[in-house]
Order: structure tokens, then C-alpha cells, then sequence
């Protein structure tokens, strides 16, 4: 394997490796470390086979497309319409809780009280100028920023595992067994990142299956190691941001995870407004880089919402509305004429699984605002 496959790889597990992973503690220590266990790999497997079908519609489909292009030539124009306002809420979200995770982290690392707000600003400005580099920028970005996180949450285990409580470990509270749906899912989530690893895998497209498998279950991984490590040591001491319970060290890695996301969400963002809806230059960038930052504004100054709620709402309003999208959309894909291209990926697709996963997504958004 190649250094285009851990490219594409790196792509996907960066995307997903967010500021998802920063809330998982919080809401695992509300639930128990255990209840959260079992819904991230419930739900990773699951997110696991929704990515692999995805995977397969971007290489049955010729031409270069996003998330609500592919809705529209398989759904038609209602499933347009429904995949755009899934994916614009869900990035838009991201990038909020991300800018918000970014200002308060740099604001921690720096001595002098910063205003987090103006470090959140400071941080959009750089992104942004990155995002003009295009897609062999992002390479780098996603191999080197993924290659950091690994190490340094591999390092955070080592280093602090000594210091778990077990009690830490096996404390369980049932009435909150729903707790960590949301920002589980928000942890899980990377569809959008997947029409651009087509992209960087052409030629190779026999590698996407296990780019996919390798990208999506590298960061249940690191989630699992990071979890037990913030719950085991913390306990109930745990932030909403869980990098700045700790030392200098572990609030870089939280401005790692949250800087490959941004860049690839934006990128994606930028690409969905392209050739998906035609925009623009100029509109293209004020709706790329100035709504994020002007919604960022209002949230921080007005203090409207909070980073955990913030990731819990987006996980399961965009992860529950894409996910049900995707596999319609790769059912209608296997239709006779419908596809132009024999795909390098094959998953099994049918109406009692597109009606169990349905019911999973739609639970998810309905616990999520119950709880």
C-alpha cells in the first residue's frame, strides 16, 4: 500500500477526528464509560457500512460531484433539497463548534487572558488562506495532522494511564444511557470528506474499499485510548472541551484534531457550492468562510449555545438525515441504468436494512432532544 492509500486514508480519518472526540468524555463520564463503549463501536460499525456505501456511489457515478449532487441524480430534486440542508447544517455546526473549541483552546495555551473570541477569529483567518492552497494542500494537512494526533493520544495513554481509577472506570448511570448519542455520532461522522477521496485515490480506485475501512475504524481506535484515559483519570472533573482538563501538551492535540477537520470540512463545503450549486467565486467564499465566522460571532458574543450541545444536535440532525439519504441513494444507484460505472465496491443493500438503519437514525434524533 501506498503513500496515495494512507493519503486517502488520513483524509477520512482526519475529517472524522474533530472536535467530536474532544465532547465523547464529557458525556461518557454523564452515562458511564462503559454505556459510552458500547454505543461508539455500536455506532461505528454502523457508520462503517453507511461510509462503505457512500464509498461504492461515488464510484458508480461518472464526473465530480458532492453530497447533494449525488442525492439529486439518485433521489431527485426533494432528495436534493433534503441532503442540502442535512449537509450545510451539519458542516456549518462543525465549523461553529470547531472555531468555538479552537478560541477557548488557544486561549488556554496563551498566557495573558486572551479574548477567545479573537483567537477563534486569528484561527478562521489562517484556515481560510489554507483553504485556497486546494487539494494537494489538504494532503498534507490530513497526513501530517493525523500522524500528530496518533502520536499524541498514544502518548497521553501511556503517559497517564498509570493515574485510572477504576471506580472511574465502572461508574454506570442508566437514567443517562442516552447521553453520548449525539456527539457519538458527530465523533463518528466523515461522509462529507468521501467524494474527495475519489478524488485523491484515482487510479487506484481498487484501494477506496480499505482507504474506507482503515479511515473510519482508525479513529474508533484513538477515540477508545482517549475516552478511558479522560474518564479514568478525571472522573466527574472532566470539561466540556476535554483537552483543557490537562496540561499545555494535550490542548495542542485538541487544536490538531480540530484543524484537519476544519480544513477538509471547508474544502468540502467549497466544493458542495461549486459544482453542486454552480456558485460563484465571490459567493462561493462568503458562504464558505464569512457565514462560519459571522455565525461564530453571534454565538460567542450572545453565549447562545454550548460546545457539547452544540456537537450533540449537529451529530444526530445531520448524521440521521445524511446516513437515511445515503443508503436510499445506493439503493437507487443499483437500478438498472442508473449507474454508469462498475464499481470497485459492492454492499449489500435491501429494504429491511435500509428500514433498520432508518429507525437507528431516527431513535438517535429523537433520544438525543429527550435526554
Amino acid at each position: 500500500m501506498n503513500k496515495k492509500f494512507w493519503a486517502t486514508t488520513f483524509t477520512l480519518s482526519g475529517a472524522i477526528m474533530g472536535a467530536g472526540i474532544l465532547g465523547l468524555p464529557y458525556v461518557f463520564e454523564k452515562s458511564g464509560l462503559i454505556i459510552g463503549l458500547i454505543w461508539l463501536i455500536f455506532l461505528g460499525f454502523i457508520l462503517l457500512f453507511v461510509n462503505l456505501a457512500l464509498g461504492e456511489i461515488t464510484l458508480r457515478t461518472r464526473g465530480k460531484h458532492q453530497l447533494t449532487g449525488y442525492a439529486r441524480r439518485y433521489l431527485g430534486k426533494w432528495g436534493k433539497g433534503v441532503m442540502f440542508f442535512a449537509v450545510i447544517f451539519g458542516i456549518y455546526s462543525a465549523l461553529l463548534a470547531y472555531l468555538v473549541g479552537e478560541g477557548e483552546s488557544f486561549s488556554k495555551l496563551f498566557p495573558g487572558n486572551l479574548n477567545p473570541l479573537i483567537l477563534g477569529f486569528a484561527f478562521w483567518l489562517v484556515m481560510t488562506l489554507l483553504l485556497r492552497e486546494g487539494l494537494k494542500e489538504l494532503k498534507k494537512v490530513e497526513t501530517y495532522g493525523v500522524l500528530a494526533i496518533i502520536i499524541v493520544i498514544v502518548g497521553i495513554f501511556v503517559n497517564y494511564f498509570p493515574r485510572v481509577e477504576l471506580d472511574n472506570l465502572l461508574a454506570f448511570n442508566v437514567p443517562n444511557f442516552a447521553a453520548p448519542i449525539g456527539i457519538v455520532l458527530f465523533a463518528l461522522l466523515g461522509f462529507t470528506s468521501i467524494p474527495e477521496l475519489r478524488e485523491e485515490i484515482r487510479g487506484q480506485e481498487k484501494l477506496l474499499k480499505k482507504a474506507i475501512i482503515y479511515g473510519s475504524l482508525i479513529p474508533v481506535f484513538l477515540h477508545i485510548l482517549f475516552v478511558v484515559i479522560f474518564v479514568g483519570v478525571l472522573g466527574n472533573d472532566v470539561t466540556e472541551v476535554a483537552t483543557l482538563s490537562f496540561g499545555p501538551i494535550v490542548t495542542i492535540l485538541g487544536i490538531f484534531t480540530m484543524l484537519t477537520s476544519y480544513f477538509v470540512l471547508s474544502f468540502s463545503l467549497k466544493d458542495t457550492f461549486r459544482y453542486d450549486l454552480r456558485f460563484k467565486k465571490f459567493n462561493n467564499f462568503l458562504f464558505t468562510s464569512i457565514v462560519p465566522m459571522v455565525i461564530y460571532f453571534f454565538v460567542v458574543k450572545f453565549n447562545l449555545i454550548g460546545f457539547s450541545s452544540i456537537l450533540g444536535i449537529a451529530g444526530v440532525v445531520s448524521g440521521g438525515i445524511t446516513g437515511i439519504l445515503i443508503i436510499l441513494m445506493n439503493k437507487n444507484s443499483k437500478a438498472a441504468g442508473k449507474g454508469r460505472r462498475k464499481p470497485e465496491i459492492l454492499v449489500p443493500m435491501n429494504w429491511p436494512i435500509i428500514i433498520i438503519l432508518s429507525i437507528i437514525f431516527i431513535l438517535g434524533i429523537i433520544l438525543q432532544f429527550w435526554f
